[in-house]
């Protein structure tokens, strides 16, 4: 019941502005409203996520669909689409992680609770290309690779579509959790374009004192313009370039003096030029149409690792920062800096053939990531160390082609939708080495100080990989409508791939209106997720400092002869089976719907401990291609899970005479997940001996489990009268678990329950001209902070390089001003 009362406080506040709305409205004629609660559906309201049948709603659907414009994404402060889209949709979650090298720069999203690499992304109905990087610390996410959503610039989208429901059967892997496709803006006239600027003004409270910041200068320039394609026919393009400079929410550091903020705990630096096209033109008069898009990004990012001092004693004692003394006296801080390039292209033509609606394409999307560390050092070679090192890259690329056949036919009274394809997808994966410096260790160095570049090491020769993979798979997808009441769906799917094997799925869906204003809806379906090439094949070699000790720690490939030693076996496909049951209810410009859903996951994919001691050890040393590795970690199956959960979303919106439209949204995401069965411990042997070791701990189950918000709750009250604009939003978020290493859950730490307000208004100088002023986290809110200690008494903050919960599904940044200004034309 505890839960509920935030959805009750937030119902009330909504239902409250609705009242006075509705009140309003009645003083007005009542033909002013009369035309909104009898239209029928908006055009931005027709889904084709999740249906392949012409002309649906998202409230006729049989699964739960978001249908969100681009002006709502836009009406923010944050020009990320990955931040815009969890700002507006509970269910959807986009952390601000730190100090996790690569994936502060790449960043996931999470749908419902689950892993980022379990929810699909189509571009126009395309399946995207996920990034080259795999997250390998201790993230949200750890262990997927995901599509990076910030390769695409909202500039350039019309609306996003988001299913809320297990879609494998009818799009393939991935689409456990469900599927948000994102759909290309298209005009054949006119043109915007927009500046925006921003900062971070806050008042920053850690553990250890009080601070004000003003960082995170932000400028964000976009336009697109709309060209006619000869009488029918339009291309439109759009551009986007972002630079934003990094923050810093560290504690104070007590390791030395004077105490001061040392770390560089926050955002990355980036900097980034993105471009996007969509066109289409049809074929004279054969009903065919050509079509097209594509996209191109540019991303320089630069985050820090954790800073490393001179002259520590005790567990602050860092022998690679004093081989290093001669080069930085006072201590260092490396940075990352990753450089992604990222392109997509698609071709096809759609039409009319012997009376069947035929849609063939074909798509190729690349992901480059390169690597630098920066204001650094390799240990071993002491002051003849070089500070900037080459690290050497990560490339995925996806080619896919596909046809998708489709037809209406009479059923009785009815209709029915039958729709088929096939899809080809080829996949690959390479990891190229970086310079010899940022991995070699020096002759006869210390086995204190770690080998390669500080904060980042380069990938070795032995870690070089380039591998391939194919999938074909086919598809029938009915959906009838027997009457106007009734409306029922089967969808099959089967998939073959050339590395692991073959697959099918399932769904069956129903929804039943018993009145114009209420209706029921149920899903049912499998699902799967093939693992990535990045968990078959990524390896790499990280220095990790435990205990004052550094280890060099290596991930092996589970099949390769380290990874099988230490336990590995061939990795199978995840398998989930998706349950839902919802109700829709509207009446004139109101509409609620409320979903309720499990999803049972089996076999699911993720990274095991790191596994470390003397017969580790020496079972490493014993194969001359570990290269001076102590300890190891590989993928593994055999994790089974069961979510959970509660979508709610209320909507109305009103128009009047005299106080302008408003527009209000009550959403809400009651989510929970639990780990029902954990892989076993693993039993080890070498020449030391042998070990039981534990490859699944308490700490992975929480990050599962608690790692995101079980409850998120979102009301937006958006009114306009004339020229001018207000958008106000409040976020709940419940508590989020950062879980301990030692496994004592009193040593955890958590983020608190916190609601976030933003605030946006806007004018119409002239006909062409608007501007905006704004606030995200108005009141400045924070997760809270790392305490110094737990309960039982152990040290969570001795450093104060963490000044918060990296965990956190809102970051630890603070109030955001900004000012925004946009021509029409």
């Amino acid at each position: 019941m505890t839960n509920l009362r935030p959805l009750l406080a937030l119902a009330a506040s909504t239902l409250a502005l609705t009242h006075a709305a509705a009140a309003s409205a009645q003083t007005a004629p009542v033909e002013t409203a009369a035309p909104d609660a009898a239209a029928p559906a908006d055009e931005s309201e027709i889904v084709v996520t999740g249906t392949r049948t012409v002309g649906r709603s998202r409230l006729e659907s049989t699964s739960p669909v978001d249908v969100l414009s681009a002006a709502s994404l836009q009406r923010q402060g944050t020009t990320e689409l990955g931040a815009a889209l969890a700002a507006i949709v509970p269910s959807i979650d986009f952390p601000r992680s730190s100090a996790v090298d690569g994936t502060d720069s790449i960043r996931p999203a999470t749908l419902r609770g689950l892993s980022p690499d379990q929810t699909l992304v189509l571009i126009n109905g395309v399946r995207a290309h996920t990034s080259a990087l795999l997250n390998t610390n201790g993230s949200v996410g750890r262990g997927s690779a995901a599509v990076d959503l910030n390769t695409i610039p909202s500039v350039a989208l019309d609306r996003i579509e988001v299913l809320r429901d297990g879609a494998a059967a009818q799009y393939g892997s991935d689409a456990i959790a469900g599927v948000v496709n994102l759909r290309l803006r298209e005009a054949r006239s006119g043109g915007g374009a927009t500046v925006s600027y921003g900062q971070y003004i806050t008042d920053v409270e850690t553990a250890r004192g009080r601070r004000k910041e003003h960082d995170g200068e932000t400028v964000t320039a976009s336009a697109w313009q709309g060209i006619a394609l000869g009488s029918d026919g339009f291309l439109t393009i759009s551009g986007e370039y972002l630079n934003r400079n990094p923050t810093s929410r560290g504690d104070f550091d007590p390791r030395k003096t004077p105490i001061r903020v040392r770390s560089r705990f926050g955002d990355p630096d980036v900097e980034q030029y993105s471009g996007y096209i969509n066109a289409g033109k049809p074929l004279g008069d054969s009903g065919w149409t050509l079509y097209g898009f594509g996209g191109y990004q540019h991303r320089d990012s630069v985050s820090a690792a954790t800073p490393r001092i001179v002259g520590g004693i005790g567990s602050n004692a860092n022998a690679s920062a004093d081989a290093l003394a001669s080069l930085y006296p006072d201590g260092f801080t490396p940075l990352i800096a990753v450089k992604s390039i990222d392109l997509t292209a698609t071709g096809g033509v759609r039409g009319e053939l012997s009376g069947w609606n035929v849609d063939l394409n074909v798509s190729y999307g690349r992901n480059k990531l390169t690597f630098e560390t920066r204001n650094s050092g390799n240990a071993t070679y002491g002051a003849n160390s070089q500070r900037n090192f080459y690290d050497g890259t990560l490339t995925y690329d996806q080619l896919v082609g596909g046809i998708d056949v489709s037809k209406e036919l009479p059923l009785g009274d009815g209709t029915i939708n039958v729709a088929f394809g096939e899809e080809y997808r080829r996949e690959g994966f390479k990891i190229g080495a970086g310079e010899p410096a940022s991995y070699n260790r020096a002759p006869g160095a210390s086995a204190t100080l770690g080998s390669g570049a500080q904060g980042f090491p380069g990938y070795q020769p032995s870690n070089v990989v380039n591998v391939h993979r194919d999938n074909v798979s086919g598809y029938l997808d009915l959906e009838a409508k027997p009457n106007d009441k009734l409306t029922l769906g089967i969808a099959g799917r089967a998939e073959s791939y050339s590395d692991f094997g073959e697959t099918a799925t399932g769904k069956v869906s129903a929804r039943y209106e018993f009145a114009p204003w209420f209706a029921l809806r149920a899903t049912a379906s499998t699902g799967f997720r093939a693992p990535s090439l990045q968990q078959q094949y990524f390896t790499s070699t990280a220095s990790v400092l435990t205990n004052g000790t550094i280890v060099e720690t290596g991930l092996f490939p589970s099949v390769s002869p380290v990874g099988m030693a230490l336990g590995g076996k061939p990795l199978k496909a995840e398998k989930a089976r998706n349950l839902s049951v919802g109700t829709v209810l509207r009446s004139g410009g109101f509409d609620l719907s409320i979903d309720a859903y499990q999803i049972k996951i089996r076999d699911q994919i993720a990274l095991s401990e790191n596994l470390s001691g003397t017969v580790v050890a020496a079972l490493l040393a014993a194969n001359p291609a570990t290269n001076s590795v102590t300890a190891g970690r590989y993928f593994l199956n055999g994790i089974r899970s069961t979510t959970k959960g509660i979508d709610i979303v209320a909507h109305y919106r009103t128009r009047t005479d005299n106080l302008g439209t408003f527009d209000l949204t009550a959403a809400g995401n009651f989510n929970d997940i639990k780990v029902t069965r954990a892989p076993a411990a693993a039993t080890i042997t070498s020449s030391a001996g042998t070990a039981t070791l534990p490859i699944f701990s308490r700490q992975r189950i929480i990050s599962f489990e608690q790692g995101t918000p079980r409850t998120k709750l979102v009301g937006t009250v958006d009114w306009s009268l004339k020229d001018l604009g207000v958008t106000a939003r409040a976020s709940y978020y419940g508590d989020v678990t950062q879980p301990s290493s030692n496994g004592f859950a009193e040593d955890d730490i958590h983020t608190g329950k916190h609601t976030i307000f933003d605030l946006e208004a806007r004018y119409q100088v002239v006909k062409n001209l608007n501007v905006a002023l704004g606030a995200n986290n108005l009141f400045d809110t924070y997760p809270d902070y790392v305490k110094l200690a737990s309960s039982r008494g152990t040290v969570l903050n001795s450093t104060g390089l963490v000044g918060f919960p990296y965990y956190s599904p809102f970051g630890f940044n603070g109030r955001y001003l900004y000012a925004r200004v946009g021509v029409t034309w």
